[in-house]
Parts: structure tokens; C-alpha cells; sequence
């Protein structure tokens, strides 16, 4: 953490210097007349957008909550490898796998072939493969999450905190007006119930739930289908004799139906899945009136022999399992040539089945693909069309959760008797879970070429970083103090483009080689996009932030002739940041060359996304290449607000 650029401070370091003119949070103060972004939805999409556009006092941010207050329990748990990444870039990965449960292991239980009556394990999988991600697949309280990110807004410059019992009614939207085209009426749903308010924004983001006011104020509206068959979840504290209680287990008997088991946080609690009934294609489960003891009889019959002898219950639901999606996650209808100004996101614009844990990891990664995007347009860094990318890259995303999560439905909802789908020598739902280990990991993602997404031309120098994907970490060591750290921990939610030199065979980083080379063209040079793209009064890492890693240990490179953007002197005080050049790991961690397969001979440059996307992958003197690509979107620093 680099908290002293602008000078020594006390205190929490997570506490950022407020900025001046901060919005009055006293209960009594009255709601802003106009705001740049209003987000509906204080969930953990809502929440994730609001933690990043906080850090930017340029932008005047709302966001509002139908409920009085954060949830205290229930709902979402499971947060996978990738969006443990993003975490990191929030800053609080550490305090989330301290006190997460860590899935480590899944196990499998069908009917015992000589006693069908009776379950019986079948094998294990390693939950995460190895090298997968350095981060862990948990399972946490969503209700802790929220306070994560409610601290992170809260200790930003702008000291962002929700507007509690508020909840969007109805929103219009003028495309012909320039500024605070989307008026949206805002309703008192606490002690003033019914009362309304007027807001006018800039933009809106709809993050309010499967029945969203902000969706059906744009005409949008969700497609799909239901499975007809009702499940039961519930967090419980119990005793059972049940053997593999503490690990992730997916049971399947052979008449009475399937159980997921998630151990969860503090020891004790766990969440159990629990197949009911299958429904009448006219029928909807609240018809059922099941109830808490339906679903522990159910589990109990489910996982004979054995047996649960539930204490408490702390939280239950029931529910169908449904597949939707939406047509376009913004306001622009097809034909329409404009920018958009509402968005959707997370269960305003898809909704499928809890099981496959993607639900909250995907909402948040649909607000985190947007978030530096609305800030480069407030910040005068891209025009608007910039957010036409949003829609484009996130609807096949959701389209392929949809399609893999109503397999994976099928096959956890099958017929009684024909819940395992045998194929083979191995059931069919074993075989799924190890196909999909990827897509559960959020691993998956894949954004097609476009102006953000170069072409793989030259992807054989960095074959490990796939363009369009998530940037694979790797060990590295600092060189000015030999600290042994994950590349991608350099990365935070801070909306700057992240520019990795890799350099070639012998080369130190000295006068003359190819990594000094390429920092003084991006220092100096006129055609430079960080000359092109950084204003005069900004840090010269304030948009395109370049870090090198050598093929030496730290103790063979000279650090004193490192080039002077590799060690740039930055903040109020002109202080010299330290924190740019890395090598090998050599303590046996691994050769992060190897591991990601960069071209040893000649080294390269990985471009990466502020959401931790490889953008492009060029080689060191792919100069004009990477002045294209990034004038692609990019406003020059004369034509920027």
C-alpha cells in the first residue's frame, strides 16, 4: 500500500483524505437535485460499482435501498476464484480468506448399488485445479461482503454511504438533453411511505433485483424458462453423523432427490440445498406453503442412513428454479444509434439457479466491467461510446451462464431414480462438475475482439495470457526490497490500465536494451499513449501504469540504471515510487515466464484492463501497435474534458 504518495498521515491507512465538499449525510439533510450516477440496489452488484466510482470525487454518485439497512443473514454465500481476484483489487481479499470457508474438496454420494435405500460416497474432486488462480474458492456471509464494500465507499475521498428506504419507481429518459437526461422518481419506502422525490441523473444503473423498476422502465424484460421443480435452502446449525458434513457434497439418492451441502464460515453452519417436489407447469411454488420441516424431512430421507438433528435454523427460503435473461443490458433499443445512459445489472437483467454459485460472482462482475468505464467518460478519458461496450461484452457472458447453469439444473433435478444421468463409467453429474470446474471458477470469461479487445496476433509471446481473458497471476519478487508477491497484486480498483513488459533474454533493464528502449519512447515520444493520454497536472502513471519483470534475481539487476519511468517520482511531494520493477521468483514459487509461457527470447508486453482483463499482447518494439490501440478509445489529452 502506497499511502504516504501525498504526504504522512495517521491513522487507518484504508482511510482515504475526504475530499472537499463531500455531500452532508446528516439524517435530516435533503436528497440531491441532480447526481452524476444513481444506482438502484445496495446487492453486491450495486455495491461493487458504488466502491469504485467512490474513489473518484469528480463523480457525484447516489446510490438507494428500498430496506432500512444492510442484510444481516441468508441469501447469497459463495464467491469464486475469480472474483476473489477482483477482491484483491478492492483491497480486501486477506480479511475475506480469513474468515471464509475454503472449498477445497467436493464429494460425491449416490445410492449404494447393493442398498439403494442408503447413500454412499463415490469419489472426491480437488475443488480448485491447481495453479487455476492463486486465490481460493469461499463460501462467506453475503451480509459480510456488503460491510466490505460499504467500507470501502465509506473510507473513499467522496464518503459514500447509501440512502436507506429509498427505492426507484419509475425513471424517463430524454435522449435529445445533454446533461441529467434520466429523470428518475424516487419512492420513500420508510417512516414518509408513498412519498416521492424527483432526482435527475446523468446516468442510472439498475441494480435492483429480478423485479426491477429500472429494467421495465427501459421495456426491458426477461425471457426463459422455469424447471418446475421447488427447492428448499437453508443455513442451519446441527449435528449428523453424516461423514463428510465440513466439505462440499453433492448427493444423490435414488428415489427421494439431491442435496447440495456448503459448509460455511465459523465452524459450524452449514447450507443444505434440498430437492422438494417437482410443480404443475401451471403451478408456482408459494402454492406448495412448504416450510421449514418439509425441507428437513426431505433431507433426512435424502441422505439415509444417515441423519441431521437440526438446533437452529437461521435462515430458509424457498424457491423454483427459473433461467432468464434479458435482450440488452441498457436503454439504447435495437435501430437506435446513440449512447446509452440506464444500465441493468445482475438479477435485473439475468436470473438462474443458486447452484452453480455464479449468481452474486456474476452480478459483481457485470458493475465491474462497467465501472471504469463510466469513470474514463466522467474523467474525460473516452467518449460516451465507450459504454455501448458494456451491453455487448456482458450479454454473451450472461448468455453462456444461462445455458450452462440450466445443464447443470437439469442434471441436479433429474427424475427420481435418474438423478446421476449415468454415462458411462462415471455419473453424469461427476462428469459435469469436472467439465465445468472453469466456468465455476469464473475462469471462463472470454471477450470477443473489439476496440477494448485486440486480435491474437501476436499471442504466441504470452501464450499463459489469453487476450480476452482474465490476467493469469504469477509469482514475482520486487526488486528494491526482494518482497516475494503475486504480479496481479499490483492491480488495484482504481480504474488505470496496467501495462506488463516482460523482457527478453539478457536483458537488465540498462541503456540500450529493449525494455529501456520501450520506457523511453512511452516517457518521451510524441506517439506515446502515455504522452498522448495523461494530462500535464496527472502522475505519469495516471491512466497507463508500466511495470517490468526481468528473467534475473533481484540481486543480479542493477536497480540505480533502471529507466527513470520505471521509477517515476509522483504525488504532491514528488516522491519516488519504488514499486515498478519485479523478476523471477527465486525461492521456488515458480518462473513466471514458464508459467505463462512468455517468450523467453524476446520478451513482451501484456496490455491489461482496469478489470483485470488481457487486453492485448504485443511485442517490446510493438510501438505503433500499442499507440493504435489505445487511441482506439482513448481521448487525447487536447480533446479531453
Amino acid at each position: 500500500m502506497q499511502y504516504y504518495v501525498d504526504g504522512f498521515r495517521g491513522g487507518d491507512p484504508d482511510r482515504k483524505t475526504a475530499a472537499p465538499g463531500v455531500r452532508d449525510r446528516d439524517p435530516f439533510a435533503p436528497l440531491p437535485e441532480k447526481v452524476d450516477v444513481l444506482i438502484a440496489g445496495t446487492g453486491p452488484a450495486g455495491l461493487c460499482l458504488a466502491a469504485q466510482l467512490a474513489q473518484f470525487p469528480e463523480i457525484e454518485t447516489m446510490i438507494v435501498e428500498r430496506d432500512p439497512r444492510n442484510i444481516t443473514k441468508g441469501k447469497a454465500d459463495g464467491i469464486n476464484t475469480r472474483t476473489m481476484e477482483m477482491f484483491q483489487a478492492f483491497g480486501f481479499a486477506d480479511t475475506v480468506k480469513r474468515e471464509s470457508y475454503w472449498v477445497n474438496q467436493t464429494a460425491f454420494w449416490m445410492a449404494d448399488p447393493e442398498n439403494p435405500a442408503h447413500i454412499k460416497r463415490i469419489g472426491r474432486v480437488q475443488d480448485v485445479a491447481d495453479d487455476s488462480s492463486e486465490m481460493p474458492h469461499i463460501l462467506i456471509n453475503q451480509a459480510r461482503l456488503h460491510q466490505l464494500f460499504l467500507d470501502v465507499m465509506e473510507n473513499a475521498p467522496t464518503r459514500l454511504q447509501p440512502d436507506y428506504n429509498w427505492a426507484v419507481r419509475d425513471l424517463v429518459v430524454d435522449p435529445d438533453a445533454e446533461e441529467y437526461p434520466v429523470t428518475v422518481t424516487l419512492e420513500d419506502t420508510g417512516v414518509d411511505w408513498g412519498q416521492t422525490r424527483t432526482v435527475r441523473a446523468n446516468y442510472v444503473v439498475g441494480c435492483d433485483g429480478a423485479r426491477s423498476n429500472v429494467r421495465k422502465a427501459i421495456g426491458g424484460e426477461l425471457h426463459g424458462d422455469a424447471a418446475h421443480q421447488a427447492w428448499g435452502v437453508m443455513d442451519i446449525l446441527a449435528n449428523t453423523d453424516f461423514p463428510d458434513v465440513r466439505q462440499k457434497c453433492l448427493i444423490s439418492s435414488a428415489s427421494e432427490g439431491n442435496i447440495l451441502i456448503l459448509p460455511r464460515e465459523g465452524g459450524y453452519l452449514f447450507r443444505m440445498y434440498v430437492e422438494l417436489d417437482k410443480l404443475s407447469a401451471n403451478e408456482r411454488v408459494a402454492d406448495r406453503k412448504f416450510t421449514r420441516e418439509d425441507m428437513i424431512a426431505a433431507a433426512n430421507r435424502i441422505m439415509a442412513p444417515y441423519s441431521i438433528d437440526v438446533k437452529e435454523v437461521v435462515w430458509w427460503s424457498i424457491y423454483e428454479i427459473g433461467h432468464r435473461l434479458t435482450d440488452r443490458f441498457d436503454d439504447v433499443a435495437p435501430g437506435e444509434d446513440r449512447n446509452p445512459r440506464v444500465f441493468t445489472a445482475g438479477d435485473a437483467c439475468h436470473t438462474h439457479s443458486p447452484k452453480a454459485g455464479q449468481g452474486m460472482n456474476v452480478s459483481m462482475q457485470d458493475t465491474f466491467n462497467l465501472g471504469w468505464k463510466l469513470a474514463h467518460v466522467f474523467q474525460g478519458r473516452a467518449d460516451a461510446r465507450l459504454l455501448r461496450s458494456y451491453s455487448a461484452e456482458r450479454w454473451l457472458e450472461a448468455k453462456r451462464l444461462v445455458d450452462t447453469d440450466h445443464e447443470w439444473a437439469r442434471i441436479m433435478s433429474a427424475p427420481p431414480g435418474q438423478s446421476a444421468l449415468d454415462a458411462g463409467d462415471e455419473p453424469r453429474f461427476v462428469q459435469a462438475f469436472k467439465e465445468n470446474l472453469e466456468f465455476t471458477g469464473g475462469l471462463a470469461v472470454k471477450y470477443d475482439p473489439s476496440e477494448l479487445i485486440g486480435e491474437p496476433t501476436h499471442q504466441a509471446f504470452a501464450t499463459g495470457q489469453e487476450i480476452g481473458r482474465r490476467f493469469h497471476s504469477a509469482p514475482v519478487v520486487r526488486v528494491a526490497d526482494a518482497m516475494q508477491m503475486q504480479l496481479g497484486h499490483v492491480a488495484e480498483a482504481d480504474g488505470r490500465w496496467r501495462l506488463f513488459a516482460f523482457a527478453g533474454a539478457g536483458d537488465d533493464g540498462q541503456a540500450g536494451g529493449a525494455i529501456a528502449r520501450l520506457a523511453k519512447w512511452l516517457e518521451t515520444d510524441a506517439a506515446s499513449p502515455v504522452r498522448r493520454h495523461t494530462r500535464a497536472n496527472e502522475d505519469i502513471d495516471a491512466v497507463i501504469d508500466l511495470r517490468a519483470v526481468f528473467q534475473q534475481t533481484f540481486d543480479a539487476l542493477s536497480y540505480e540504471g533502471m529507466p527513470s519511468l520505471l521509477k517515476p517520482c509522483k504525488g504532491r511531494l514528488g516522491l519516488q515510487d519504488h514499486e515498478k520493477v519485479f523478476c523471477v521468483d527465486h525461492k521456488g514459487l515458480g518462473d513466471i515466464f514458464d508459467m505463462r509461457g512468455i517468450d523467453r527470447d524476446q520478451g513482451c508486453m501484456v496490455v491489461v484492463r482496469p478489470d483485470q482483463y488481457v487486453a492485448h499482447v504485443l511485442p517490446l518494439d510493438g510501438y505503433d501497435a500499442l499507440s493504435a490501440f489505445f487511441a482506439g478509445f482513448l481521448l487525447p489529452v487536447g480533446q479531453a474534458g
